[in-house]
């Protein structure tokens, strides 16, 4: 059977109501241009702002060599000290405190793209990695965060023959 453009249409329309919930939730054309005309309101200005309870995340790259397994991070502008690695279960958490962004005489932002504050990161490691201290190697070098693990030494899988 043949689709005709109605067709697409209708699946156009049936899918937006799934994902919008229907179309109570939209607003009317003439709310829209109130919107644009008068400004973003107050009310939504505050759910932006209110980020204290959402550390930020920390970007990370994971990958493993013949015996290491490698963890790196970007982490500029932050301090040793302001830094927090620890491993438990095979799951690292890196976690910290970026801070510099605050200007006491700062009267309006502009644009404000860096992340200042808190943030952290919790990873379950992909393959099992020893965890003692003798094992594990932290560097921060040039604003990157490098964690290598030793792999856990496993054995080759044995054939099991079948009778």
């Amino acid at each position: 059977m043949a689709r005709t453009n109605s067709d697409d249409l209708l699946m156009e329309d049936d899918l937006a109501a799934a994902f919008l919930g229907g179309d109570e939730d939209l607003a009317t054309p003439a709310e829209v241009a109130e919107e644009i005309v008068a400004g973003p309101s107050e009310s939504k200005d505050d759910e932006w702002e209110n980020t204290d309870d959402f550390p930020g995340q920390l970007a990370v790259d994971v990958y493993e060599t013949a015996d290491k397994l490698v963890v790196k991070a970007r982490t500029a502008g932050i301090s040793k000290s302001d830094l927090d690695v620890s491993i438990s279960d095979n799951i690292l958490t890196i976690s910290g405190v970026l801070s510099g962004g605050e200007d006491e005489q700062t009267t309006r932002w502009h644009i404000q793209e860096c992340y200042w504050g808190e943030f952290s990161r919790t990873i379950a490691l992909p393959v099992p990695v020893r965890e003692d201290e003798n094992s594990v190697k932290a560097e921060l070098k040039d604003g990157v965060l490098t964690i290598s693990f030793e792999k856990e030494k496993t054995e080759a899988p044995k054939k099991i023959a079948i009778q």
